[in-house]
């Protein structure tokens, strides 16, 4: 998993802590794969990993203060600190935590700040990022932390019966 650590004490908790660098974004969704693979919820693995990517997108960009390249380099990429925390941990950490029928994707950072989410302009290149991680998870929120805070979204595992009986996977009603 390239920048990443996973840590496995409880087979249904994993934590990967990702380095704060751009493959962190890629790094989350292949702990994702993995972990939605041994708990046999692959049905689950798109929703999972767009609301992961963003996430832990949001907090490279908000929590760790990742600004655009100074270098110029193309538009959207951003300059990501690379140093470690001051008592020496990465910032980042994505947990995944599987108590049927549910999974909690959480990402923490070291930001005690909190999401808000913007209102939806459809032309700015930015700024949508909370509303798919809505639109796409069941519910979802945040909670302050002793040094930071950390940011989840919960999912509905349903049995693969039920999923293929209604046509198809089943998004959340509003």
């Amino acid at each position: 998993m390239g920048t990443g650590t996973a840590l496995a004490v409880d087979p249904h908790v994993v934590t990967c802590t990702l380095a704060p660098r751009f493959e962190a974004v890629r790094t989350a969704r292949d702990f994702a794969r993995t972990a939605l693979q041994r708990w046999g919820l692959m049905e689950l693995f798109d929703d999972v990993a767009l609301v992961a990517s963003e996430l832990v997108t949001n907090a490279l960009r908000h929590a760790i203060g990742a600004r655009p390249d100074p270098m110029g380099g193309a538009l959207g990429e951003y300059d990501f600190p690379t140093q470690a925390t001051a008592d020496g941990r990465l910032p980042i950490r994505i947990s995944l935590v599987h108590r049927a029928p549910q999974i909690v994707c959480a990402v923490s950072d070291p930001s005690s700040i909190g999401p808000v989410a913007r209102e939806a302009d459809f032309v700015a290149e930015s700024g949508r990022g909370l509303h798919l991680v809505d639109s796409f998870s069941r519910s979802w929120g945040w909670h302050p932390l002793g040094g930071g805070k950390v940011v989840w979204a919960l999912f509905e595992a349903e049995p693969e019966a039920a999923s293929t009986e209604l046509g198809g996977r089943h998004r959340r009603s509003a």
